[in-house]
C-alpha cells in the first residue's frame, strides 16, 4: 500500500494528504500514480461527494522531487510532465463533484498549480505561492500558464512567472488567486467545513456549474449561452431539483442526493 498518500472518509467528503512532509511533500512518481489513483477513486464511489485536498507537515507540495529528475534512471522530464502532472490536473477538473483545497503551507512550481486547478482554495495565513520554475530554467507547467493568467491577469501572471516572487496568502487573496485566508489552526476545520457543505448540496447542479464555468474559458458568448440552455435542462430532470423545490414550498430543509 502506498502511504505517500494519506486517505480519509468523513462522512460523504474524501480527504487527501500528500505524505512526504520529509521533502515538503514535493512529488516522485509513484505519489503522483497514487495521487491520480485516489482521485479516481473518489470520482466512482457514489458514496464520495467532495474531495479535500491538503499536505502534510509544514507545506502543501513543493511541486516535483527534483532529485528525481535528474536521475539518469528516473522517468525523465517529458513523463513526469506527460504521465505525472497533465493526468492530475484533468482528473481534478473534470471530477464531477466539487474538490476544495486546504493550502497548508507553501505550494511551489507544480504544488502550485495543482492547487491553482482544484474548485475552491483557502489557504493557511502562513501559506505562500510560488511559480519557482524559472529559478531552475524551466517554464511553468501543470496547467500554470492555463489558470495564473486568467485567475490574475496576464500582467501579474507573467511577472510572477518570470520572477519566481513569494506571494504570501493575503497577498494571492487580494490577487483573486484564492476563495479566503484562514488561520493556521483553523484551516483544516474551516476547509472541511467547507467540503461538508457542498458535499450536502445538489452535488449534480455543482457539477454542471464547474464544467460551465471551465467552459466559458475557451467558449464565446452564443456557444456558453447555448450550453447554459443544455445543462440547465438536464439540472432540472435531477432528483434534486424536484426536491429542492418540494423542499421550498413545503417550507422544510432539503435533503439533497447528488442524483
Amino acid at each position: 500500500m502506498n502511504t505517500e498518500i494519506d486517505v480519509e472518509i468523513n462522512g460523504a467528503v474524501q480527504i487527501i494528504r500528500l505524505n512526504r512532509p520529509d521533502v515538503l511533500n514535493s512529488f516522485n512518481r509513484s505519489m503522483a500514480l497514487a495521487l491520480q489513483g485516489q482521485l479516481d477513486a473518489a470520482r466512482h464511489n457514489a458514496q464520495i461527494r467532495a474531495v479535500l485536498i491538503t499536505g502534510n507537515g509544514k507545506a502543501f507540495c513543493a511541486g516535483q522531487d527534483l532529485a528525481e529528475a535528474i536521475d539518469d534512471s528516473g522517468p525523465g522530464i517529458e513523463k513526469i510532465v506527460v504521465e505525472h502532472y497533465n493526468p492530475i490536473i484533468t482528473k481534478l477538473r473534470h471530477m464531477e463533484k466539487p474538490v476544495v483545497c486546504a493550502v497548508n503551507g507553501v505550494a511551489a512550481g507544480a504544488g502550485a498549480n495543482i492547487a491553482l486547478a482544484c474548485d475552491i482554495v483557502i489557504a493557511s495565513e502562513n501559506a505562500s505561492f510560488i511559480q519557482a520554475f524559472s529559478k531552475i530554467g524551466l517554464i511553468p507547467d501543470s496547467g500554470g500558464t492555463f489558470f495564473l493568467p486568467r485567475l490574475i491577469g496576464q500582467q501579474r501572471a507573467l511577472a510572477l512567472m518570470m520572477l519566481g516572487d513569494k506571494v504570501s496568502a493575503q497577498e494571492a487573496l487580494q490577487m483573486g488567486m484564492l476563495y479566503k485566508v484562514a488561520p493556521a489552526d483553523q484551516l483544516m476545520a474551516d476547509a472541511l467545513g467547507i467540503a461538508q457543505k457542498v458535499a450536502s448540496m445538489p452535488t449534480k447542479a455543482l457539477a454542471y456549474t464547474k464544467q460551465l464555468v471551465y467552459m466559458s474559458a475557451t467558449n464565446t458568448l452564443e456557444k456558453q449561452l447555448e450550453a447554459e440552455a443544455e445543462f440547465q435542462v438536464n439540472a432540472a430532470a435531477s432528483y434534486d431539483y424536484n426536491e429542492g423545490v418540494s423542499a421550498f414550498l413545503e417550507k422544510r430543509a432539503p435533503v439533497f442526493k447528488g442524483e
